[in-house]
């Protein structure tokens, strides 16, 4: 298991300049924007907008912080997401626009290149136990939680190999599960 803490992540421009993002893994791990395999990362949106377009690329977004946002995704119905909505799986490369409820939302973003990865994400509950089957295993602790005995910070991650028994303690976290 692999701890990924909040506060080692360093911000970077969304690549519409819209706004800030923080990744916390890429695979392979030199990949660029244009070039991973998978994608995990954090955005701040601080205003309504454009989404960033991401050609060849599913998204997952989850809101885990703020109000939500109404979010209209060309070719979908809009959609509202707040921090107790399901994850919501969408096209990279459609046309996608955000408005904020009231104020500010910071959301988990996970991409997968189309037709090499997939991507199951959802909220979790602990306490709970599991053992991971995908090829990756990712989860994020929105508040406080303990991960197989180590203490998570609210936005620390964790990346676990197939086969390793995960056991999550009392607190909220979002699990995604990336296969090949």
């Amino acid at each position: 298991m692999r701890i990924l803490r909040a506060v080692n992540r360093t911000p970077m421009p969304w690549k519409n300049g819209g706004g800030v993002t923080r990744e916390v893994a890429i695979w392979p791990p030199t990949a660029a924007l244009d070039a991973f395999d998978w994608r995990i990362s954090i955005a701040d949106v601080a205003q309504g907008g454009p989404f960033s377009v991401f050609p060849g690329v599913e998204r997952v977004l989850t809101v885990i912080q703020g109000a939500g946002l109404e979010l209209a995704v060309e070719g979908l119905a809009t959609v509202t997401l707040d921090a107790a909505a399901p994850p919501f799986a969408f096209p990279g490369d459609a046309a996608c626009a955000a408005e904020l409820h009231d104020g500010p939302i910071r959301d988990l973003n996970l991409m997968v290149r189309r037709g090499v990865c997939t991507v199951r994400v959802r909220r979790l509950d602990g306490p709970n136990a599991f053992e991971c089957r995908a090829q990756a295993t990712f989860v994020l602790a929105v508040e406080s939680v303990a991960l197989n005995g180590e203490h998570l910070e609210a936005e620390d991650g964790a990346l676990v190999e197939r086969g390793a028994r995960l056991s999550l303690g009392a607190g909220r976290a979002i699990l995604a599960e990336i296969d090949a």
